[in-house]
């Protein structure tokens, strides 16, 4: 392996110091811009690279962030990754991306090994096992910048980037409602997530404000999450065994919803005539299954790009020992109506 080239080898090529070679790489104004034109066509000649380790142990910063997300073979997490990369890259930053497949452990040692390796700050969706959130409040303890996104917990004081998943879910119970639904179920996430429960509480809201009745066996349990086209078809089938009076249904994610249709088709129910539906996320598949499918726009990429740059406020604070009061950043939803509704 070609061993990398050195400062001192750009010197001794040119007969000046180190020390000269070094500040006209970094612009020095007391370095002749002669000096440092051909300081820098010979730093290309010999592909010079400068030592980043050396770097970041002089300036005591990692220029990396971590960042934990519940599963990365996600529409929505894929776009959150592409708006926290375009930013990262901005500013220089590498992003470690560790996925916790939903588990409270994994997420715990994750959390530990970012800490491990000297990270800047990091930003974390929580998994759906996440319950004690003590490994949490110990990143905070230590004074490194967190931020949480989607997936949040309201008692760990750190920023948090997410949507109103209460509003956006009222809405798409309202357009149920609006569209001359009578009786309408609930397929919902997990019972710990707060944007699970916060999609609940909006669905019966909704309901409780057009004087129609709460049904709590019209809430149906996706006990292995919220990712699952398989819990789309199977509560499909429970649904239609339980209650063939309903006549519309929220659900807590596309994913989801797209494995309920296609039992539905399977089964000869018709969308909308005989079941409206209302997803969550706005997947590309939501665009493109048949019928297309109404739902709730969540801003995946708006979200990463705000996460960083307030984790980057935050580790800019934290270098000049500056503290930043947390902040809730809240961005908009739309509904996005199509097909499977009336």
């Amino acid at each position: 392996m070609k061993e990398a080239v050195t400062l001192k080898q750009i010197a001794e090529k040119l007969g000046i110091s180190v020390t000269a070679v070094s500040k006209a790489l970094k612009d020095y104004p007391d370095i002749s811009k002669k000096t440092k034109k051909l300081v820098r066509k010979t730093a290309k000649e010999l592909n010079y690279k400068p030592n980043t380790f050396a770097v970041n142990l002089r300036t005591k910063e990692s220029k990396t962030i971590g960042l934990i997300i519940p599963v990365i073979v996600h529409h929505f997490f894929s776009n959150v990754i592409k708006g926290i990369i375009a930013q990262a890259e901005k500013k220089g930053y590498l992003v470690i991306i560790l996925q916790s497949n939903e588990s409270y452990e994994l997420e715990k040692k994750q959390l530990d090994l970012l800490m491990s390796q000297r990270v800047d700050g990091i930003i974390i969706s929580l998994a759906n096992g996440t319950s004690n959130f003590s490994h949490l409040n110990d990143i905070i303890a230590q004074e490194k910048p967190l931020v949480m996104f989607d997936k949040i917990a309201k008692v760990v004081k750190c920023s948090k980037v997410i949507i109103d998943d209460r509003k956006a879910a009222y809405m798409a119970t309202q357009h149920l409602i609006d569209t001359g639904c009578k009786r309408i179920a609930h397929f919902r996430g997990s019972l710990l997530p707060q944007n699970s429960i916060d999609r609940f509480l909006g669905y019966k809201k909704a309901l409780e404000d057009n004087n129609m009745v709460f049904d709590p066996a019209l809430v149906y349990l996706c006990e292995c999450g919220d990712m699952s086209f398989e819990e789309g078809q199977n509560n499909a089938k429970k649904l239609l065994n339980d209650h063939n009076d309903v006549d519309g249904i929220f659900i807590n994610t596309d994913l989801v919803a797209i494995g309920a249709m296609t039992e539905f088709n399977k089964q000869g129910i018709k969308i909308p005539d005989d079941i409206s539906i209302v997803g969550f996320s706005n997947w590309f598949m939501a665009s493109v299954i048949s019928p297309s499918l109404t739902t709730i726009d969540q801003p995946g990429y708006q979200m990463g790009k705000a996460a960083f740059k307030q984790l980057f406020k935050e580790i800019k604070a934290a270098k000049k020992n500056k503290t930043v009061e947390p902040e809730v950043i809240t961005l908009d939803t739309a509904l996005v109506k199509r097909d499977s509704t009336k």
